[in-house]
């Protein structure tokens, strides 16, 4: 997929990210008897027989989760617009059962959150959960019970229970709550040890649109999406229907284990439409394992700015493979720092372990247990070395690192028309500003700017146009990379020269 897509889809998925709670007060769930309490797993049932099995199985394990919010003054738009506007679709719904259109809390009622998470006039809302343990530990998403008062599940028997929020993460958009009952034992359901195959049968069992315990099927179509949620993105994409209030509902593989957590749909019109997005067992379980111990998660810390190596990059470094990481920034007082880890490294292994890009990195060490010292297999100057580094503890708002002054040169402008660039001296003499970029050069089309700052030349800080031409005139490249600092932070490019 080109990256132009990967934008897109990251766009729509992360807008509808929140949107998955539906806002409802009523359970449609009927009144059935409650079965015996055991890990609810077995044999692999066969599709080709339908899935009734396994709902049978699974179903009693799977909750729907209510929450309710303080009540503030609603706002002159909310009042002129007589709360929520009724979504696409959703007329045509309630022609079909007008018995729905004047319950407490649907689409098109004032006073009520939309979406799980923006609830300025108070209100409810509704989701879905899981239940994973015998003592009624359940999973949701965090922005399903996000600035939630009151917390509640209702059971496929109707029977409804108060809940606690034990802890959440945001970053993966993961909740861990309690049922709060002391002689009670739950049916439960387990994460799958196995890792799913793209075409895989999945089973999803949630709340959508209120209507408790719809069940719908599919396949696994991907694996390893970045919807642009978070820093972890690492979703599992399936084609089994979900839809709003499907939020922190489980998806079933054959034998009954939670493969994922569903979480986002893709949907210019706010229903299914084939594209959901589920976070991985795999991610979910250290998660809530971390919220059981602690509350919180603690997560591995490097302490670098980092980027994927493109093909212009590996090209310019003179790497085999676009793979890797490669470090724009260090962050003052990190283990990067202490290590030895320098601005320009390629990372290509932590942990004997191949990084395959800066997303991959990311996944890796957070997963690291802070404090433990392991190898990072780097580039630096064309040659490759092991250091070693002791792995801290992520901080909630990581520093930058701060750069050193160089020396002050003229100011004047400054053309390097092979690159298609004007520069001048920065103000405070570290590295070169961008004054002007020819349009349709190559810099234009990797997105240099006017007001940019080059930091860099081919692994060489510049502080003067000067020193730019004299390591372009020392590249012996037909690309060159260049460390470059703009408002949201460093990257390098790799810029073609005439000698290419």
């Amino acid at each position: 997929m080109s990256s132009a897509k990967n934008k897109t889809l990251g766009a729509f998925a992360a807008g509808l990210m929140a949107a998955t709670a539906l806002v409802t007060a009523v359970s449609v769930l009927p009144a059935t008897q409650a079965i015996a309490q055991n890990q609810l797993q077995a044999a692999a049932i066969d599709p080709s027989k339908g899935f009734a099995d396994l709902v049978d199985r699974v179903m009693p394990a799977v909750v729907s989760v209510q929450v309710k919010y303080a009540t503030v003054a609603a706002s002159e738009d909310d009042q002129a617009q007589g709360g929520k506007q009724m979504p696409n679709g959703m007329e045509d719904f309630f022609k079909q059962f007008p018995q729905f259109r004047n319950m407490p809390g649907m689409p098109g009622q004032g006073g009520q959150g939309g979406d799980g998470e923006d609830h300025p006039n108070g209100g409810m809302a509704m989701g879905s959960g899981f239940i994973i343990s015998a003592d009624g530990y359940a999973v949701t998403n965090n922005h399903v019970v996000k600035d939630a008062d009151q917390v509640s599940v209702t059971m496929k028997d109707g029977t409804e229970y108060k809940a606690e929020v034990i802890g959440t993460d945001p970053k993966t958009d993961l909740a861990l709550i309690k049922i709060d009952t002391k002689d009670k034992k739950f049916d439960y359901v387990s994460f799958t040890k196995d890792e799913p195959r793209v075409g895989d049968w999945v089973m999803a069992v949630g709340n959508p649109f209120g209507l408790g315990g719809t069940v719908t099927t599919g396949i696994v179509s991907a694996l390893g999406r970045d919807i642009g949620s978070g820093p972890y993105d690492n979703f599992m994409q399936i084609d089994a229907a979900i839809n709003r209030g499907n939020s922190g509902g489980p998806a079933f593989n054959l034998e009954g284990e939670v493969v994922g957590i569903n979480t986002a749909i893709f949907s210019p019109s706010g229903g299914s439409v084939g594209i959901g997005f589920a976070i991985p067992a795999s991610t979910a379980e250290n998660v809530i394992e971390s919220l059981k111990q602690n509350g919180k998660v603690t997560r591995g810390w490097l302490g670098v700015q980092i980027q994927p190596v493109t093909e212009d990059i590996a090209e310019s470094l003179g790497l085999k493979d676009a793979k890797g990481a490669i470090v724009a920034d260090v962050t003052e007082d990190s283990p990067a720092l202490a290590a030895g880890v320098k601005q320009g490294d390629t990372i290509l292994k932590i942990d004997g372990k191949d990084v395959s890009d800066s997303r991959d990195l990311s996944r890796k060490v957070a997963g690291i247990k802070p404090g433990d010292s392991v190898p990072l297999t780097i580039v630096r100057d064309g040659k490759s070395m092991d250091i070693e580094v002791k792995i801290g503890t992520m901080p909630d708002d990581p520093k930058m690192a701060a750069k050193d002054n160089g020396s002050k040169e003229d100011t004047k402008v400054v053309s390097l028309a092979d690159l298609g660039l004007k520069v001048s001296s920065a103000q405070d003499g570290a590295g070169v500003t961008v004054m002007d970029v020819a349009p349709g050069s190559a810099a234009a089309d990797l997105g240099l700017k006017a007001g940019d700052t080059i930091l860099e030349v081919a692994g060489t800080e510049v502080h003067a146009p000067s020193d730019v031409r004299a390591a372009l005139k020392a590249n012996d490249k037909k690309k060159v990379l260049m460390l470059v600092k703009t408002d949201d932070g460093q990257r390098f490019i790799a810029l073609p020269t005439a000698k290419g």
